[in-house]
């Protein structure tokens, strides 16, 4: 017979070696310069949709390096852009069969720059562990004399990702020129190695040093393998051109200072869109200058214009922005009166060609220019028409450019909902020009609403030498009398100015309730109005102040309260065939401003419950994982199948540093994200889902902790019968967290020395050990596992089920289900009344199953007037599931031991109706659910609930309590209090302080011809030694005699001399000063009193003692126990 031993072996992969890093050198061209800069240097910049500084200056991307040049005409160079280089994509696979060649065509290449391969590095032995493998490769010129070898190169090491590095050629002949590269190592053909090469692209170098002048550029430097070898896809926040604004005009602060402009211009950033249009029309190198030119552009009506947008008004979140504002970047040619026409849409007005320059008509309210009636016009009579019912849109998606969206497109939804239930829902979806604001996205399409729900209608009329009063643009009055069906316009036929008195062509019916007002023309051809007075007759009408210069068959328009004003907008000004003008305006609203611009109110949350945003992502869920010394994150969740071509917006922010910077922001079109953290920290991953109109669900986040686990906070027990499970928890949830299980039978000294000291029982979420002994404590050490490390180790203590009721139940079930205890408990048969039986059995034999069993038995049975009673005694052993068992069984009413050797019938152990009687028993250890003594009532008791009552306890020991009441109680040693002591009065070794409710005299004690003891104060005895501070001096003196004093303390029996002093022949010394701290008080009882005096030797000496604090001051004393000192001194 052989016996074979084998080892087993863990195989150990060699961790990757190789890593990309190569250096991406991008110069882009931002604008025509100059320009103001980026907004706030590189936290303005964002590689991969990641700002390369947060908000604290914290880096997010590393190896990330950048120079500007703002576009001025002689700006320098930028720095380490010494060439210019052109990168040729190849991405061909490189085989030792087949080389790859291609021609460079560059006529002013320098140098070439190669980029070569490996897509995995990597060799397995036989014991399956990952080692090193090398591959080479050749570079080739084709020079004049032939092909010739340039470079080789041989990659050496261990790597699971593709490897790139770059390979310079500086010797190169006149172009075109080929360049070949081969692969030198043979192709793997076996499973075990991988070693597959690539030419990824090459670069032609240019050695040229460029100035960019009047453009401004960023040359960026990004290193692939700080920043993650991603592709770098770039984004700056920038604060563009330097453009004409007023001289007046403060662009950060948006004010204008004096109250005219002068006209001048001077150069700073802005975004307002009139000055951005003004620099569009009149540059000369980009824009219309050299065709349209300064003095073409109406620039007082861009002015007007630009104050208008810099009005504030409410962003919707409880604060103020502009009203409009421009945030484009134009980098399309297009043609110019697209351009002007977008910039127009975006300050609601349009351009127009007054015959001298171009002008601009804003739609902002505005005074009445001119007053049209019946009178007035051609034949009496205004032609009116209305917009289709099509054209008045209720619904209005606007499309903007949403920073809080990470500089990506949003959607704003604008409806009309009263609109929309009484004609139905018509959308409207449009693009707003240089929009990055939620509150102009909302005022844009509530602006396009009300335009088009309230300003209906067009008049067409036809009118004299009036038509030229008033420009396009303008504001005209409309005074219709057939559309009002009453007079509300005319002519004046005659004036009475010393009555203020008008005769009109028409008489008029004024109301009897409100004023009415009178539009009239003054002298100077300014609409005048004026309130009605009086109406003497039906064609006069009285005003309360008549301007000068109303004449006879001017215009006069009625202004009534019930009805309103009917304004229009001049929009064009035709020369008709009869000489006259046709003049075409559209219907006016004034208050519709007001509308647009209190906007809306934003919320997080929808107002209603109905289903206007997209349903949140469900089950969020991130794993992490280390590969190749990266942090790889891989996100998942799900979208509601009631979203049709739903895409999802992903973010991640770093939690751990208080900013919440930017990390990484993506839209994807699938529930999953795989992405790369920079390092380890806490982030916030959040995921909305998007709708195909762009509405954008609640945000669901989920924290990501990429650290080694924290370990168990806490762990669940749950006993069972001879076990336990096991739960842990943490403070936060974390999916990708296990956990290791060990056990020990004893508690261990240092819970973290379990590895060596207690047995590894597995890894998991939870854990169930059996086998374990009830009444007995086990101990576990559980700690946290996940891809990045292990925590520290948390001890429980657990044990299995005391309750002795459940065991008899479990055990009945475990015997009943033995042969022995089948056989022995079972009634045999045919047994008669008045019979009796003997039974013994002795046997050994295999079940169906093929398990041997063992058995032997005695039953004795006996029927008596219909009483079956049996007694039986077996022992036996049986296979079973879990192994062999013994057992041996006893069946009886009584059960009793008796020991007949010692001559007493008594028997020491009685079983009998479920309960066992003993006489003496000594036990080691007793587990029970409670206690009570003998006696009534019982002299103790200890109930379940763990209620302890007892007569008398003596205790030696400790005692442990966590709450309780104690009365009348001595301790006799000391006694630590580490909480709060709450006491109504507490006598004995304290601190006291008393500084109130202490009666001195305010001057001095005087005796005169009072010799002997006199008392300053008592102090109240203590049953221990004290020491007395106060801060009072004590002064005796007695100037004109001499006479002895002496300051004595009196504790019970005993006096002590604090202090003498004697003044001298006629009171020359200076007496006594003695400051009251230090003073020792012996202990006395509590009964006694300790006493201050004051001895005064010659009782016919006038003499004065004082005894207070210092000025300003209240007296205080402090008494405090001897021997208490808790400040020392030290060398200096």
């Amino acid at each position: 017979m052989s016996i074979f031993h084998h080892h087993a072996h863990t195989p150990h992969d060699k961790p990757d070696n190789l890593r990309s890093s190569q250096i991406l050198s991008v110069i882009d061209v931002i604008s025509e310069g100059p320009i103001a800069g980026l907004s706030h240097g590189l936290k303005s910049v964002l590689v991969n949709g990641t700002p390369v500084l947060g908000p604290d200056g914290q880096v997010n991307v590393h190896g990330v390096s950048m120079d500007f040049r703002a576009g001025t005409a002689d700006q320098p160079t930028l720095s380490g852009f010494e060439a210019s280089a052109r990168e040729k994509l190849i991405n061909a696979d490189l085989t030792a069969q087949y080389a790859v060649t291609r021609t460079v065509n560059g006529k002013e290449t320098n140098r070439l720059r190669l980029t070569l391969g490996v897509r995995q590095l990597f060799s397995v032995n036989k014991k399956g562990e990952t080692r090193d493998a090398s591959v080479t490769l050749q570079v080739l010129v084709r020079q004049p004399a032939g092909w010739q070898t340039e470079k080789d190169i041989t990659v050496k090491g261990c790597t699971h990702e593709p490897f790139a590095f770059s390979v310079i050629l500086d010797n190169l002949p006149p172009p075109p020129f080929d360049v070949r590269v081969k692969r030198v190592t043979p192709d793997s053909t076996d499973n075990r190695l991988h070693n597959k090469t690539f030419w990824s692209s090459y670069t032609e170098i240019t050695d040229v040093r460029q100035h960019y002048p009047y453009t401004a550029v960023i040359g960026l430097k990004i290193d692939s393998e700080k920043s993650g070898n991603q592709r770098a896809q770039r984004n700056y926040q920038m604060r563009g051109r330097l453009v004409k604004v007023p001289a007046n005009y403060d662009p950060v602060t948006r004010r204008y200072v004096g109250p005219r402009w002068n006209g001048e211009f001077k150069e700073a950033w802005t975004d307002n869109p009139a000055w951005c249009l003004y620099d569009l029309l009149s540059h000369p190198r980009y824009g219309l200058g050299k065709r349209v030119g300064i003095a073409d552009v109406d620039k007082w009506a861009l002015y007007n214009i630009a104050r208008y947008c810099d009005e504030s008004v409410s962003d919707g979140y409880g604060g103020q922005e502009p009203r409009i504002r421009c945030n484009a970047w134009l980098t399309q040619q297009r043609k110019t009166f697209d351009v002007i026409r977008d910039f127009c849409s975006l300050m609601r007005c349009m351009p127009v060609w007054n015959g001298q320059r171009l002008t601009f008509i804003q739609d902002a309210p505005s005074d009445v220019v001119w007053t049209y009636t019946n009178a007035s016009v051609a034949g009496g009579q205004f032609h009116y028409s209305f917009s289709a019912l099509k054209d008045r849109h209720n619904a209005v998606e606007v499309r903007f450019i949403d920073p809080h969206n990470n500089w990506q497109p949003s959607v704003e939804l604008v409806e009309d909902r009263d609109a929309i239930k009484r004609y139905g829902r018509n959308l409207l979806k449009v693009d707003a020009f240089g929009c990055t604001s939620r509150g102009q996205a909302h005022r844009t399409g509530l602006w396009i609403i009300e335009t088009e729900l309230l300003e209906t209608q067009t008049v067409d009329f036809c009118v004299g030498a009036e038509g030229l009063r008033h420009v396009p643009g303008d504001i005209l009055e409309i005074c219709d009398n057939d559309y009002a069906g009453t007079a509300t316009g005319g002519r004046i036929l005659a004036t009475e100015p010393e009555r203020k008195m008008l005769r009109l062509d028409r008489p008029v019916t004024l109301p009897a309730e409100g004023g009415a007002t009178l539009n009239l023309i003054s002298s100077s051809g300014q609409p005048f109005t004026a309130s009605v007075t009086g109406h003497p007759e039906p064609d006069c009408v009285e005003v309360d102040v008549l301007p000068e210069g109303v004449a006879p068959l001017s215009i006069w328009g009625l202004k009534l309260p019930g009805r309103r004003q009917r304004l229009f907008r001049c929009v064009a000004i035709r020369e008709s065939e009869n000489g006259g003008y046709a003049i075409t305006a559209l219907q006016h609203c004034p208050e519709k401003q007001a509308r647009v611009d209190e906007g809306r109110r934003f919320s997080e949350s929808p107002a209603s419950g109905h289903a206007v945003l997209p349903p949140a992502v469900r089950h969020l869920r991130v794993s992490v994982s280390m590969a190749s010394g990266h942090i790889h994150a891989q996100a998942r969740w799900e979208i509601l199948r009631t979203l049709i071509s739903a895409r999802s917006e992903v973010r991640v922010t770093r939690g751990d540093d208080g900013t919440g910077s930017l990390i990484v922001s993506d839209t994807v079109d699938r529930p999953e994200y795989a992405f790369v953290l920079p390092e380890a920290g806490h982030y916030t991953l959040t995921v909305r889902s998007i709708n195909e109109a762009g509405l954008k669900s609640k945000p669901v986040s989920v924290d990501i902790t990429v650290a080694a686990p924290e370990a168990p906070v806490s762990v669940d027990v749950t006993p069972g019968y001879f076990q336990v499970t096991l739960v842990p928890h943490q403070t936060i949830y974390d999916a990708a967290t296990r956990y290791e299980f060990w056990f020990a039978s004893a508690q261990l000294a240092d819970p973290q020395l379990a590895e060596t000291q207690a047995r590894y029982l597995g890894e998991g979420t939870c854990w169930i050990k059996d086998g374990l002994r009830p009444g007995k404590a086990h101990y576990f050490y559980i700690r946290s596992v996940n891809a990045l490390g292990k925590s520290a180790f948390t001890e429980k203590q657990a044990s299995p089920s005391e309750k002795a009721e459940d065991y008899l139940a479990f055990y009945k079930g475990k015997i009943s289900d033995t042969h022995l205890g089948g056989e022995l408990l079972n009634k045999m048969e045919q047994l008669r009344e008045g019979a009796a039986k003997i039974e013994e059995i002795q046997k050994s034999w295999k079940d169906t199953e093929g398990r041997l069993n063992t058995r032997w038995s005695v039953r004795l049975e006996q029927m008596k007037n219909g009483q079956y009673c049996m007694a039986g005694f077996g022992m036996g052993t049986e296979e079973t599931p879990e192994g062999i068992q013994s057992q041996i069984l006893m069946a009886a009413d009584r059960v009793a031991f008796v020991n007949p050797a010692s001559g007493n019938s008594t028997p020491a152990l009685v079983i009998e109706n479920d309960q066992i009687f003993f006489r003496e028993a000594l036990i080691k250890k007793l587990q029970a659910v409670s206690l009570t003594s003998s006696g009534d009532p019982p002299a103790f008791k200890l109930t379940p609930d763990g209620t302890l009552t007892a007569k008398k306890a003596d205790i030696s020991g400790t005692i442990h309590a966590v709450n309780g009441v104690l009365e009348n109680v001595v301790i006799k040693d000391n006694c630590i209090i580490h909480g709060q002591l709450d006491a109504r009065q507490i006598t004995g070794d304290i601190y006291n302080v008393q500084s109130g409710g202490i009666n001195l005299p305010r001057g001095a004690f005087s005796w005169s011809d009072r010799g002997g003891l006199h008392v300053i104060f008592y102090i109240a005895g203590e049953t221990f030694e004290r020491v007395l501070d106060t801060n009072l001096t004590v002064t005796a003196e007695c100037r004109r005699a001499r006479q002895q004093f002496s300051l004595q303390l009196k504790s019970g029996d005993h006096f002590e001399e604090l202090y003498r002093a004697d003044t001298g022949n006629k009171g020359k010394l200076p007496g006594m000063t003695f400051r009251l701290q230090g003073i020792r008080l012996p202990a006395i009882g509590r009964e006694n009193h300790h006493v201050l005096m004051m001895r005064i030797g010659n009782s016919h000496r006038s003499s004065s003692v004082y005894c207070k604090p210092p000025a300003g001051e209240s007296p205080r004393f402090s008494v405090y126990r001897e021997g208490k000192a808790f400040i020392t001194g030290g060398s200096i």
